[in-house]
């Protein structure tokens, strides 16, 4: 990993059951000055493969909820510029160049947004909502802290400002249907229990709108009818999150 560069780099990512993806991206963070991956005790190869890079810690914890996961691994870190990756993303090289001059410039931003271009099978899904979709993934550690009442799409506080990167990172989030729709549903579980902890009543209206709202909306209105059936894919799938969500938070709340 990289020495050269004055102000070095923490890369932290989380994972389970990632061994798809795990070396791929260990090889894409080759730039960064230290390598940090906490894992939820994966039962595919995942740890086995991260063994083999002598340079890459790996933390074992249980998992909870993505928040506390994401606040476990900063706790590990060494250097105060934070890259935090997920394991299926990826960092082209104009963006590594871009992220290089970015944390050795005088800048007066605490955080920075990344643009994310969204991969379906391999080939670029141009809209269903996702023409503008970005996330925090570069930051000062001392800058910033997750809420610990997001769950899931964690949300980082930044103390200062916020800047945006030019160059996009990669997402490569749907490579099969069955593994998208498990993560979607799995997403909607985790806002369900979000919404118990904010005190939020079920509410059977949300239960039949909002998904069909999400859906209508991402499909006509973020233009999915133009990714062709890929669009209507994806944009069927973040509705059913909707669906989960709101189906689990009225199961669970009975139980309360």
């Amino acid at each position: 990993m990289s020495q050269s560069q004055k102000n070095k780099i923490t890369g932290l990512i989380i994972t389970f059951n990632e061994e798809r993806n795990i070396e791929e991206v260990i090889n894409n963070l080759d730039f960064v000055d230290e390598l940090i991956i906490v894992d939820s005790y994966s039962t595919d190869k995942t740890v086995e493969l991260i063994n083999k890079y002598p340079n890459v810690k790996l933390v074992q914890n249980k998992f909870e909820n993505y928040t506390s996961q994401r606040n476990i691994a900063l706790e590990h870190a060494n250097y105060n510029w934070i890259l935090f990756i997920d394991a299926d993303e990826r960092v082209s090289n104009k963006l590594k160049s871009e992220i290089l001059e970015t944390v050795n410039s005088e800048t007066t931003h605490s955080a920075f947004y990344f643009y994310r271009k969204f991969m379906f099978q391999g080939k670029h899904l141009r809209f269903s909502g996702w023409q503008t979709d970005k996330n925090i993934r570069l930051f000062l550690k001392d800058k910033a802290e997750y809420v610990s009442t997001k769950l899931v799409h964690e949300k980082l506080i930044i103390n200062g400002t916020i800047g945006k990167l030019k160059h996009k990172l990669i997402h490569h989030s749907y490579t099969d249907y069955n593994s998208y729709k498990q993560k979607m549903v799995y997403y909607g579980e985790l806002k369900a229990k979000e919404l118990l902890l904010k005190g939020s009543k079920p509410n059977l209206l949300l239960y039949y709108l909002k998904p069909i709202y999400k859906f209508l909306h991402s499909y006509l209105v973020r233009l999915g009818i133009f990714d062709g059936k890929k669009g209507i894919i994806i944009c069927y799938l973040n509705a059913l999150s909707i669906h989960a969500r709101y189906a689990e938070f009225i199961k669970i709340s009975k139980t309360k």
